[in-house]
């Protein structure tokens, strides 16, 4: 266990925990033992199915809905967890949203709202959750970032931005947290099969699928089993990576 006592269960943090990716994230460290505060922005009833499905693996597990993007919110929420479960041992960083758009049409409002959910809310996390970890001597945070933010992509200039920057934040907070037993790692899916990809139109998914050496999308699960391996507490060497889950698309 990651607690100095035997019979105290890990816990997880995992924001945009709802659906998709985050519900992936969720129920995978539940059948791993942790367990999970799932916090969402806005829909209750999903988070309440991915309660529903991470209990289902013994996990205890409650729902917390807050705003990363704002600070007060965000210690209320590292707060809920902490009086919940008595300690956090895991983040994981995967709240984000997109506003897609060329450069020249994209207002300042798009932009911001990208950056102040993607980025400044996974520092704000961070942030909230070092003091505790520091205390307890142990902890993993894990950022979603994106192919997107390696490779860059038309036409997601603010998204791309926000993704670049995940990744220039867990590099930094790992030197940081190093000598504390802390290690900052980030994940950075490709073209994973979600609603946000079922949406697009079909030319966009087939050109999507033709830059992608394997030829296929990854699943959600895919991006899950790597956070998890980033959470294991067997992998403390392992600090200030970015890992792509994304068939070759970043090679």
């Amino acid at each position: 266990m990651q607690n100095t006592q035997q019979n105290v269960r890990p816990v997880a943090l995992v924001t945009g925990g709802g659906r998709g990716i985050g519900r992936a994230i969720c129920t995978q460290l539940a059948a791993q033992g942790f367990d999970i505060c799932i916090n969402y922005a806005g829909n209750a009833a999903a988070a309440e199915e991915t309660a529903a499905l991470c209990t289902a693996f013994g996990a205890a597990a409650f729902t917390v809905k807050a705003d990363v993007a704002k600070a007060e919110e965000v210690e209320q929420l590292i707060g809920a967890t902490v009086a919940q479960f008595g300690h956090i041992d895991v983040l994981v960083n995967n709240a984000g949203i997109t506003r897609d758009g060329l450069m020249m049409r994209m207002s300042e409002q798009d932009y911001d709202q990208v950056l102040d959910t993607n980025l400044k809310g996974a520092f704000l996390c961070c942030k909230a959750v070092c003091r505790p970890m520091m205390r307890q001597k142990f902890g993993r945070i894990i950022n979603l970032s994106s192919v997107v933010g390696v490779r860059g992509n038309a036409g997601q200039a603010n998204y791309a931005a926000s993704k670049a920057g995940l990744i220039g934040l867990t590099k930094s907070l790992a030197k940081e947290l190093a000598g504390k037993n802390i290690t900052v790692n980030a994940v950075a899916p490709g073209f994973i099969e979600t609603d946000m990809t079922h949406a697009m139109p079909e030319a966009a998914r087939q050109s999507t699928l033709a830059s992608i050496p394997m030829g296929h999308t990854g699943s959600a699960e895919d991006v899950a089993r790597a956070v998890a391996f980033f959470a294991a507490k067997e992998n403390s060497y392992i600090t200030g990576q970015v890992l792509c889950i994304d068939g070759g698309m970043a090679v």
